[in-house]
C-alpha cells in the first residue's frame, strides 16, 4: 500500500510510516507541489498510490471519477503529524480492507477525538 501525501501533509510522514506503508511519497518528493489536483491524480493513478489529504479536493474528485488511484480523506483539521501519523498507523487494517474493496473509492479517516 504506497500512500502519497498531498501537499497539507507534512513530509515527515514518509518517513515515519516507512514500515507500515513502504514506498509511500508526497507531492513534494516527486515535484507535484506546484501541480493542480487533476495532475497529482493522475499521477497517482498512473504510479499506483493512495492519495491522503485532508482537504476535500480529492474527496470530490474521487466522487468525480471513482477509482483508481483511490483516496484517504483524512477529517482532522490542521492536526500536528503526530496525529495524523498516529490516525494512519490505528487505522492500517481498515485502510488494507478499503485497499482491498474493489467497489470503494474513498475511505473518511475522521479524528481519533470524534
Amino acid at each position: 500500500m504506497k500512500l502519497l501525501f498531498d501537499q497539507n501533509r507534512s513530509r515527515r510522514l514518509v518517513g515515519q510510516l516507512s514500515t507500515i506503508f513502504p514506498g509511500s511519497s508526497h507531492v513534494v518528493l516527486e515535484q507535484l507541489d506546484a501541480s493542480d489536483d487533476h495532475v497529482i491524480w493522475e499521477f497517482a493513478k498512473n504510479f499506483g498510490y493512495i492519495i491522503v489529504s485532508k482537504d476535500a479536493d480529492f474527496r470530490q474528485l474521487s466522487f468525480l471519477y471513482g477509482h483508481p488511484p483511490k483516496t484517504v480523506w483524512l477529517r482532522i483539521g490542521n492536526a500536528p503529524t503526530k496525529t495524523a501519523a498516529d490516525l494512519l498507523i490505528k487505522s492500517g487494517d481498515t485502510i488494507a480492507a478499503f485497499v482491498d474493496d474493489n467497489e470503494a473509492a474513498l475511505l473518511v479517516l475522521p479524528s481519533m477525538d470524534s
